[in-house]
């Protein structure tokens, strides 16, 4: 199956090098595009099997199957200069949260999916979120989960459940780093310990705590009270961070719920607009 990938920013690109690694795809059954086309080319220059095509109605004619991973405000003017290129049994498939499946279907008669990356499956692991459309048959379901499932875990999510999936699936790692990164710059300032030994230090107990979940040795309720000895440090340590951030997740959560409004809004217009 030929697949196409048009978008080769952060997470397109991330897709595309999951797609080789994990042998989901083979380099030559890979097409790719991106607005600067020059991305593009550099992917080609690491995998020189796969093809670049700098106009998109060309590669759509080359492929049984794209995944569009531009930003939402760019979705439905590509789909639309694309849709009555694609037949029946084309799959096309968005990694936009904001963009619904129903949206999709509104301008295709393909069939069509939301599937929702994250960093994490880079290293063929964590989940990834999806949504099929109507259109979809029970095969191409079938054959697409037995893909994703080679670099992921594939997890069939409800509309009103994929901001706050995606917050913790997709962003997640990017937030939990951020609060590591700004602890290890407290550690820095205020301790003899040196950044690159912090960092070294908190990498790998990221590691060895994501090692006791996959395990399944403790739940994250089990853990925090193994560590919390009654009248230890730990448990002065936590009642701080309970302290100081009563509000971080739910002002997070209002926030990232805020965006995907505004994004769910700009698709809405455009949906609206004429061709």
């Amino acid at each position: 199956m030929k697949c196409g990938v048009i978008g080769t920013g952060n997470m397109g690109g991330i897709l595309l090098e999951t797609f080789i690694d994990s042998n989901t795809y083979q380099e030559k059954e890979l097409f790719i595009n991106n607005r600067t086309i020059e991305k593009a080319y550099n992917y080609q220059r690491k995998y020189p099997n796969i093809h670049v095509l700098e106009d998109i109605s060309k590669l759509i004619a080359k492929v049984d199957i794209v995944y569009l991973c531009v930003k939402p405000h760019e979705m439905i003017p590509i789909m639309r200069s694309i849709s009555n290129s694609l037949s029946k049994n084309f799959i096309l498939i968005s990694i936009t949260s904001s963009v619904a499946v129903e949206d999709m279907e509104k301008l295709l008669d393909c069939q069509v999916a939301r599937f929702i990356p994250s960093i994490t499956n880079r290293a063929r692991a964590g989940v990834s979120l999806v949504t099929f459309g109507e259109n979809m048959s029970n095969s191409t379901r079938s054959m697409l989960l037995r893909k994703w499932e080679r670099f992921s875990k594939p997890t069939v999510i409800e509309e009103k459940n994929v901001r706050i999936g995606s917050d913790i699936v997709s962003c997640g790692p990017a937030f939990f780093g951020f609060l590591a990164k700004k602890y290890i710059d407290e550690i820095k300032e205020n301790t003899d310990l040196t950044e690159e030994e912090a960092m070294k230090l908190m990498e790998n107990m990221f590691i060895g705590f994501g090692s006791l979940l996959k395990k399944n040795y403790y739940s994250l309720d089990e853990l925090i009270n193994k560590v919390c000895v009654a009248g230890g440090i730990t448990g002065e340590g936590i009642n701080t961070i309970n302290e100081e951030t009563p509000l971080l997740f739910k002002r997070l959560i209002e926030t990232t719920h805020g965006k995907f409004k505004k994004d769910k809004h700009r698709i809405e217009e455009a949906l609206g607009d004429k061709e």
